[in-house]
């Protein structure tokens, strides 16, 4: 149902969907990841991070439609910076290419766009979603920011750390995207809830990397998603005129997405 909600908004209304996926070294785990992304997507847009092997090339094969973009910086904020900067659709989806994150959810967070919401963030705590990824270490690390976070700004959210999230274009006039690493999933959630827009929390399934090993230290990259927090806190917001009253909600799934095949 999801999809066919996504395909008829596409036919009937004219919307496009970009999906960014900033990639370095991801040459072995592209091929469950491109070949997934739903026909619905107008645009798919790769951010190569220096990738010293064949990631570019077998991007290349696998979609050839695919846009690559070569990051100028480092870090995983940069390369989604540059990617947003060459999206031209309506929707924006962000994607891992690492295999954890499953394509086939995209319709599910580009319905919950159109019943009217501003940016939906995935969570892997809400029923519907889980991780087969995430440490223990991890996973008590980001519930503890998220209290913090909850407090702090007075929302409701069940996960903070978490980069498989779409929103509407528009969100960018509202937010500045300027950091570099994993914690840039932490300031766009922050920047777009002081933005006053609307979130949901969308269910969604991390899945294990599939090859290679990650980027992401746990204590170095905490630190930086703590000291994001503490800067958003004080930060002076001047706050534009927003198309809709911010409010946090939950969308309910009752079923997971199907794995890999």
């Amino acid at each position: 149902m999801a999809q066919m909600d996504g395909q008829r908004a596409q036919q009937y209304y004219g919307l496009s969907t970009s999906v960014v996926i900033p990639a370095l070294n991801e040459a072995q785990n592209l091929q469950y990841v491109l070949p997934f992304i739903p026909p619905l997507v107008s645009e798919v847009i790769l951010v190569d991070g220096h990738s010293t092997d064949d990631t570019i090339a077998v991007a290349k094969q696998l979609l050839p439609t695919i846009r690559i973009v070569k990051q100028a910086g480092k870090g995983k904020g940069n390369a989604l910076k540059a990617g947003f900067a060459a999206c031209t659709g309506d929707i924006i989806v962000m994607l891992d290419a690492d295999g954890s994150t499953h394509p086939n959810e995209i319709p599910r967070f580009i319905e919950v766009l159109l019943r009217g919401y501003d940016f939906a963030k995935g969570s892997r705590f809400l029923q519907g979603g889980g991780s087969q990824d995430i440490t223990p270490l991890r996973q008590q690390g980001n519930f503890l920011l998220c209290r913090l976070v909850n407090m702090l700004f007075m929302v409701q959210f069940s996960d903070l750390c978490y980069g498989y999230n779409a929103f509407w274009r528009y969100c960018l006039d509202y937010i500045e995207v300027d950091c570099d690493g994993f914690e840039i999933e932490t300031l766009i959630s922050l920047r777009v809830h002081q933005a006053n827009l609307k979130i949901v929390e969308v269910p969604s399934f991390e899945y294990r990397r599939i090859h290679g090993q990650s980027n992401l230290r746990t204590f170095r990259d905490g630190w930086r998603v703590l000291t994001t927090i503490i800067r958003e806190r004080t930060r002076k917001v001047l706050l534009l005129p927003s198309p809709r009253v911010f409010g946090t909600t939950t969308y309910d799934v009752t079923r997971q997405p199907s794995a890999y095949e």
